[in-house]
């Protein structure tokens, strides 16, 4: 439920409540869907609201058909006023009732038409002129040192008027105030005193139990409370803690009362109700809890005893042995220390888990999935000469069912490479058995990245960087083996 016009407490509900209840100018019409008989007149008075708590009966004489939450104009003195209609029919009989006025009153006075959009533009531009008017106003009564304070005001339709509402704690002679309101704002000025409540329900607020306050939203009637309210509900008398923002005593006081007072009929009149028992013992009723029904005991004369409870009819019942001049026997139950039981909860896999670390386990590797990969200090290093030959600082393990054969190849670099490119379709050259590397087995592929003259000689071996820079070797084969022969064919 929302209010769309700036809030239950000052604007009143825009519509979005069902029944009303944000507002207490709302009353909630459960016989608007009921259709009256054609015999029947419907009821010609008409309850309107205005800003804040403000709501007057006028009478609809020209029988003009009004909505709920419909603007009106109605007639007020030397001029005419602005407002919405919050309840028609004949809810407004009793709403007469409640407020001891007569139907057939003559009093009443008529509802002009209905609001134009020319009205309801002018109702918003007054609205917005009241916060500045309501702070110059405070000025001007700051400098003629009246001990008043201006809470709110209230713009009439035509502005032709304008009310201020103000509190104060003694009489104040404001006649230089309303001239110089005058001569500022050029309107007929109206000053109406309200009390604290008054002020409070205008303005709204948020109280201490965290709701809206109940003047600004349902209470209506404002009734004297006392202090007494708080001692029936033992609180403690802290004024800071009854008071409300009005600065008066919180009016939920009274809301509980009737129910306290009732519960404390069954209580013993004696505050100072003493029992005594057969042992020797007296005790002194110190504290009761109201809705309970239970009263608290402490031994007399002892400093830190235990207390005691007692319902109140067993409290009632032993205060009248008492007058008859007897005394029960007390029982007290000697109070035993519970130790708690250390229970040992074991896990249970109910749901078919492995374990409960399995995850974190799983984490750690996709944390670091390359670290240590090859530098295991716990895994074995393969033996063999040429273990680090050629990648000093790091180990790759061989993978695959041919490790073993290639092992040996390694540990055999005299013996012919079965693998070598065999180069019988070149004439005149005789096949050469050039020792393997010892680091790494040749492979059958030549490497495209390479020389393909470094791929028939040597296999696929890293080209020689130092003599980049010595010109182009020769393509004959034929001229190569001459130069190492000597020159002999």
């Amino acid at each position: 439920m929302t209010c769309g016009s700036g809030g239950c407490s000052t604007g009143g509900c825009g519509g979005g409540c069902s029944s009303g209840g944000c507002n207490k100018l709302n009353t909630f019409d459960w016989l608007a869907e009921m259709d009256l008989p054609p015999h029947k007149k419907p009821f010609d008075i008409v309850e309107v609201r205005f800003k804040g708590t403000r709501k007057e009966f006028y009478r609809n004489s020209a029988n003009i058909e009004f909505y709920v939450n419909e603007y009106v104009v109605v007639e007020v003195d030397n001029g005419y006023d602005i407002g919405k209609v919050s309840l028609k029919g004949d809810l407004v009989k009793l709403q007469l009732k409640k407020y001891n006025r007569s139907e057939e009153s003559s009093d009443f006075r008529k509802i002009i038409r209905k609001a134009t959009e020319a009205d309801v533009a002018r109702l918003k531009e007054n609205q917005e002129l009241e916060v500045p008017t309501m702070y110059k106003a405070r000025s001007i009564a700051m400098e003629l040192g009246l001990s008043m304070k201006l809470s709110d005001v209230e713009y009439q339709g035509d502005r032709r008027k304008a009310v201020f509402y103000y509190t104060a704690e003694e009489r104040v002679d404001f006649r230089e105030l309303i001239k110089r309101l005058a001569d500022a704002f050029k309107v007929r000025i109206e000053m109406r005193q309200i009390g604290y409540r008054q002020e409070a329900g205008r303005l709204g607020g948020i109280g201490s139990c965290g709701r809206e306050l109940c003047c600004s939203t349902w209470l209506t009637d404002f009734k004297l409370v006392h202090t007494n309210a708080a001692r029936y509900q033992n609180l403690s008398l802290n004024q800071l803690k009854l008071s409300g923002q009005c600065g008066k005593m919180k009016c939920c006081l009274n809301f509980e009362l009737d129910s306290y007072l009732e519960a404390l009929r069954e209580f013993p009149e004696n505050n100072n109700l003493v029992l005594e028992f057969a042992e020797g013992k007296s005790y002194k009723v110190i504290k009761t809890d109201i809705l309970k029904r239970v009263m608290w005991f402490a031994p007399r004369g002892e400093m830190g005893g235990d207390w005691i409870s007692f319902p109140v009819s067993k409290a009632k019942e032993y205060a009248e042995m008492n007058s008859r001049g007897e005394k029960p026997e007390l029982v007290l139950y000697r109070k035993e220390s519970l130790k708690p039981e250390t229970v040992e909860l074991d896990f249970q896999n109910d749901m078919g888990l492995d374990s409960l670390t399995r995850l974190d386990e799983r984490e750690k590797s996709r944390r670091n999935p390359s670290k240590n990969k090859g530098n295991n200090p716990n895994k074995p290093r393969p033996k063999g000469p040429n273990t680090n030959a050629g990648n000093q600082g790091s180990f790759r393990p061989q993978n695959g069912p041919n490790n073993r054969e290639k092992r040996e190849q390694n540990q055999r670099p005299n013996q012919p490479n079965p693998n070598a490119i065999k180069r019988d379709s070149q004439p005149g050259l005789e096949q050469q058995n050039r020792p393997q590397n010892q680091n790494k087995p040749a492979s059958t592929e030549p490497n495209p990245n390479t020389n393909p003259q470094q791929n028939r000689e040597g296999g696929n071996r890293k080209p020689n960087f130092r003599n980049k820079n010595r010109g182009p070797r020769p393509n004959n084969p034929n001229q190569n083996r001459k130069e190492k022969d000597g020159g002999q064919e």
